[in-house]
């Protein structure tokens, strides 16, 4: 099946009262084990590349430097590679770019096959970041693509978005930045954190989501939330790491029957990435524990290595840059690289699979619909 807006998706979210997982991935092998496990259960799929990962799927290993060339070659590899996975399967597939750092690299991703796009101006003031975020949906409206912004602060550290503090959104500035920007969908700060230190058994601030979804509802104005850093950080994954040589310190999400308590108040989107990092991340310690011969593999045996000398990280993207070209292309070069890939699949599946049934997108493929760029740029246009 092609891609599809996001924007068709958040309807039937809307409609049906589920949440759907939106999950991070920086590898064509994550690509497609998130989209075979979405149809295993036969849900839609939301993929997103965050706009630093676009750089790292460019081929920048030290990808806090990409440039926008970067991003543009990367956007390109994992949209084809998305693409290639979704026309094998009968589940919707939305490609999302999670925080957009700027116009410039949301319209790399657009241009590059992109179908939904989040533009981050929560850094500035609230007019500087309307008029952005207006600007973004203008050029994304008239290519169908859907639009995602934030209103409010995060704390933590995701890529180079970093805030030591939260600042929660304002519920009464919610309609009006929906009605000044025209985005269909909206990341809130309501308590949840970026990154795998949000506090142990951390709290929501559900009154927040109450009231942006109320507002909202009593202006007629359509717009589902967004939950950015939610990850839930299983904890026995964290300690199975520690276990196997990591050194993971100070770990914990949100609790997952938290999240599941403000579905039901708006929150329709619900973005994970730490977990799949750290599922990854474990199974290639288990990896290299049960196969030790692959310890000095030419192919792979760096991985280890780099395992060993950084152990207290848990981002996968460290560890994979011996084998970028599998990384960046799917392409396998041999038994061994093979093994990894497989790791890297199988981690993907633990977590994403578990999410899908706690946010009850189980079974809702066949009620989108399934809109083309073309027909949803007709609809912004009316």
């Amino acid at each position: 099946m092609p891609l599809i807006p996001l924007r068709p998706l958040l309807e039937t979210i809307n409609k049906y009262k589920f949440a759907q997982g939106a999950f991070n991935v920086n590898a064509v092998a994550q690509a497609k084990a998130v989209i075979d496990i979405h149809s295993t259960f036969r849900s839609a799929a939301i993929l997103q590349g965050a706009d630093l990962a676009n750089g790292f799927m460019g081929g920048r290993t030290d990808f806090m430097n990409s440039t926008l060339e970067d991003k543009k070659l990367g956007a390109k590899r994992i949209a084809d590679a998305v693409k290639k996975f979704a026309a094998e399967t009968e589940i919707p597939v939305v490609l999302h770019l999670d925080h957009g750092k700027d116009f410039d690299s949301v319209k790399a991703a657009i241009d590059n096959g992109y179908t939904s796009v989040m533009i981050d101006g929560s850094h500035l003031s609230f007019d500087e970041n309307a008029e952005l975020t207006r600007e973004v949906v203008r050029y994304a409206h008239e290519r169908g693509v859907t639009v995602e912004g934030e209103l409010g602060v995060l704390a933590g550290v995701e890529d180079d978005v970093f805030a030591e503090n939260s600042t929660y959104t304002n519920p009464m500035k919610v309609v009006e930045f929906f009605r000044k920007t025209g985005v269909d969908c909206l990341a809130i700060s309501y308590g949840t954190m970026h990154g795998a230190n949000k506090g142990k058994d951390a709290k929501l601030r559900k009154e927040i989501a109450i009231a942006c979804t109320e507002n909202l509802r009593h202006e007629g104005i359509f717009g589902v939330l967004v939950s950015h850093g939610s990850s839930t950080v299983p904890g026995y994954i964290v300690d199975e790491i520690n276990q196997l040589g990591g050194n993971i310190q100070n770990a914990y999400g949100i609790p997952i029957n938290e999240l599941k308590s403000v579905i039901p108040y708006g929150i329709g989107k619900i973005n994970v990435d730490t977990d799949i990092r750290l599922a990854v991340t474990r199974n290639l310690w288990e990896l290299f524990t049960q196969n030790p011969t692959l310890k000095n593999s030419k192919s792979v045996g760096e991985i280890y290595r780099l395992l060993c000398t950084k152990n207290n990280q848990f981002d996968p993207r460290v560890f994979l840059t011996p084998i970028m070209d599998t990384v960046t292309t799917g392409i396998v070069p041999d038994v061994e690289v093979a093994a990894v890939v497989d790791c890297i699949e199988k981690g993907v599946k633990e977590v994403v699979g578990t999410l899908i049934v706690e946010f009850g997108s189980v079974g809702h493929a066949n009620k989108v619909k399934c809109t083309t760029l073309d027909q949803m740029a007709d609809y912004y246009r009316k």
